[in-house]
């Protein structure tokens, strides 16, 4: 027998005053992943895979998918009516959503499209992560997307790799879907997912551990002395550069995951985004037992000061990251 369908999932577990919303807004949702697997999937076949001229508000060059995928994403996520506002990485402004599109407009919807888009030219995992808020007003300002993290409704991602994976939370645990390509559907796979309080893997970009603060730096140390040091026991490094494959490995089988601030980056605060990146991905951690911190604060208590707002990220298994916040605390 089957598993659920993430619609008979979804039925079954969507309870209170955001069920009508959530079902249609998560239904558009998995729709736009789809589409976006496909993208990805036609890849250099469908001319898809090469630079564009012009460059995101983060002053990134942006691929050919950045733009498909976050075309794909506001075109989709205007079908249930229940989306008052969007704001997506790729864009400076928040998009305003016209009034035919939000009959019931009750929910600012924030995305990252192609997260790890570097990734795309040689064929690593890259995803889509996006998150849920409870829009203050049916006509939304700036000022109502910056909510913290613990105002979330819904957070997910979706993972194009060996098969296209849709992993989400509506705060009452964390559940991972594969998608069936012969029948469209998304079938519950990984059903309550629960992150391994202890690991013997970090994630981190060890070319900048010149730039690193002390407290990183120590944390490194004494994982790469392994059996012979203070931990006494030996550690994997891994490192795709994909956020989306970093954190699904992690909720797997465990792990931390750090993208610290260091002295290239202090000027912006930090190299992830704060409501695209940061925050969905500290919700589904939490909600699977995990841990997230900037090191001297818990990801979800940030309070934002702007849409595009850069924070260190550390998160994973509980227990590595107490000794980080430990470690900045000294």
């Amino acid at each position: 027998m089957k598993t659920p369908a993430i619609t008979e999932f979804l039925e079954k577990h969507l309870q209170g005053e955001h069920r009508d919303g959530l079902t249609a807004m998560l239904a558009d949702i998995v729709a736009s992943c789809k589409k976006i697997a496909m993208a990805i999937d036609s890849g250099a076949l469908a001319g898809n895979m090469g630079s564009l001229d012009s460059e995101n508000v983060q002053g990134e060059v942006q691929k050919a998918l950045d733009v498909i995928t976050n075309d794909i994403f506001i075109e989709c996520n205007l079908q249930s009516g229940y989306v008052a506002g969007m704001a997506s990485e790729e864009m400076d402004n928040i998009i305003e959503v016209a009034e035919k599109h939000k009959q019931n407009g009750q929910y600012l919807l924030l995305f990252d499209p192609l997260d790890g888009s570097s990734n795309v030219n040689v064929n690593i995992s890259v995803g889509t992560i996006f998150s849920i808020l409870k829009s203050p007003n049916k006509q939304p300002e700036l000022a109502d997307f910056l909510q913290p993290g613990i105002k979330q409704i819904c957070a997910g991602y979706a993972l194009y790799g060996t098969s296209t994976m849709l992993v989400l939370t509506i705060g009452t645990g964390v559940n991972g879907f594969t998608l069936d390509s012969e029948s469209g559907e998304f079938y519950l796979t990984h059903p309550d997912i629960k992150v391994p309080a202890e690991t013997q893997e970090f994630a981190i970009n060890m070319s900048n551990y010149r730039f690193w603060q002390e407290p990183v730096q120590r944390y490194i140390d004494e994982c790469l002395q392994g059996k012979e040091g203070k931990r006494k026991q030996d550690f994997n490094m891994r490192w795709v550069a994909s956020m989306v494959a970093e954190v699904h490995r992690i909720l797997v089988r465990g792990g931390v995951f750090m993208y610290p601030v260091d002295t290239k980056l202090q000027a912006k605060g930090g190299k992830l985004r704060l409501m695209y990146e940061a925050n969905p991905m500290s919700f589904i951690m939490e909600q699977a037992g995990g841990g997230a911190t900037t090191g001297s604060q818990r990801i979800m208590e940030v309070l934002p000061t702007g849409l595009h707002q850069r924070i260190p990220v550390m998160m994973g298994s509980v227990n590595e990251v107490n000794r980080l916040i430990a470690y900045h605390q000294k």
